[in-house]
């Protein structure tokens, strides 16, 4: 109950600062809609898919185009910078820190880190590694165990990779842009890593090459990314979660992110399309689709915070759906060594070497 006044004190407290900011309208957060693909500047392009943000539930709606000539797909209008600030504050930091910290740190989440830390042992342990988009630190945490005399540095935007680097996570904290302070890094690091991340970026091409700058010459790149071309995104359609609106700026299609890299300086080494799979595609279909009907969550992005009779409405109807939504995560777990077989996997790694 303390915990829960905390909260209800914390979003009060926000609701005015959002209220006057979303005064304002949203066409501000948007920049002017594209009529070529980013990627390939072909003109084909179609509508995917419009969505809400699932995950916040701010106010507005995102569309997805996918290009018919690569089949890049990148949300069209694109977020500007200041909208990016706006629908990212208070998910991973701020009010959401703590949720993203119990995620971050569950069970299921350190069995894919370990994945993806074990996946660059045919390569080499590397000396130096940098993780980018590294949130709290808590994957090197994990890697360390896989790489003991590996030092691991974090590169993020947020507040997280500082507290990561007071709490031991990672051994030197970088907070700010990866374009921009890839020129201070250049060439000392053995591994970069951008897991989950290059999606979030409004130019991933420019990511590539400050990945290229920051390695050392043999050092290597590793990326994860959710993958467009997952017979589960046409499947669950707009409920899929990686398509996580409006955060997820580009989704590349396997092939255009390898000729990339070859583009950038790089030697694709190794593609995996089954052990990255992240196996939660059910219950985060049936989370965002429940999100979608409940009654109004207190949040500060809302004007007013909901009355009693809403607030016992939406407890009693969570209490009923609590346990299909725990059925749904262990048929996700059980199906996942299957899943991995076949095209309905959710995402894909790829290991580069810089030349």
């Amino acid at each position: 109950m303390r915990k829960t006044n905390e909260r209800s004190e914390r979003v009060a407290a926000l609701r005015a600062g959002y209220r006057s900011e979303l005064d304002q309208g949203l066409e501000r957060f948007f920049e002017p809609r594209r009529t070529v693909c980013p990627w390939c500047t072909s003109d084909r392009l179609r509508r995917r898919l419009r969505s809400t943000d699932h995950l916040q539930q701010k106010p507005g709606t995102f569309v997805l185009d996918q290009c018919g000539n690569c089949g890049h797909v990148f949300q069209n209008p694109r977020l500007s910078a200041e909208g990016l600030e706006f629908y990212y504050r208070d998910c991973y930091d701020g009010l959401g820190q703590a949720t993203m910290a119990r995620l971050a740190s569950s069970p299921l989440a350190k069995m894919l880190y370990r994945a993806r830390a074990r996946a660059v042992l045919p390569h080499g342990r590397p000396a130096l590694w940098l993780d980018v988009g590294t949130g709290q630190g808590h994957f090197c945490a994990t890697a360390r165990r896989v790489h003991p005399y590996t030092e691991f540095h974090g590169l993020d935007q947020g507040e997280g990779v500082l507290s990561a680097e007071r709490e031991g996570r990672i051994t030197r904290a970088y907070r700010g842009s990866f374009t921009e302070l890839s020129h201070r890094l250049a060439g000392r690091y053995d591994a970069v890593s951008m897991y989950h991340y290059l999606e979030h970026t409004p130019a991933p091409r420019s990511e590539l090459a400050a990945a290229h700058r920051a390695l050392r010459a043999g050092g290597h790149l590793l990326i994860e990314v959710p993958d467009p071309q997952s017979l589960s995104a046409r499947l669950l359609g707009r409920w899929w979660g990686p398509w996580l609106q409006p955060q997820h700026l580009h989704l590349l299609p396997l092939a255009n992110l390898c000729e990339a890299l070859t583009e950038h300086g790089f030697t694709v080494v190794a593609v995996d399309r089954r052990e990255p799979h992240v196996p939660t595609d059910l219950t985060s279909a049936a989370a965002n689709l429940l999100k979608s009907v409940l009654p109004a969550e207190d949040l500060p992005w809302r004007p007013r915070r909901p009355g009693p009779l809403s607030r016992w409405f939406r407890r009693a109807v969570l209490l009923q759906t609590a346990p299909n939504l725990i059925v749904l995560f262990a048929v996700d777990l059980l199906l996942a060594p299957l899943i991995r077989r076949t095209r309905l996997s959710n995402a894909y790694r790829v290991i580069a070497r810089r030349n």
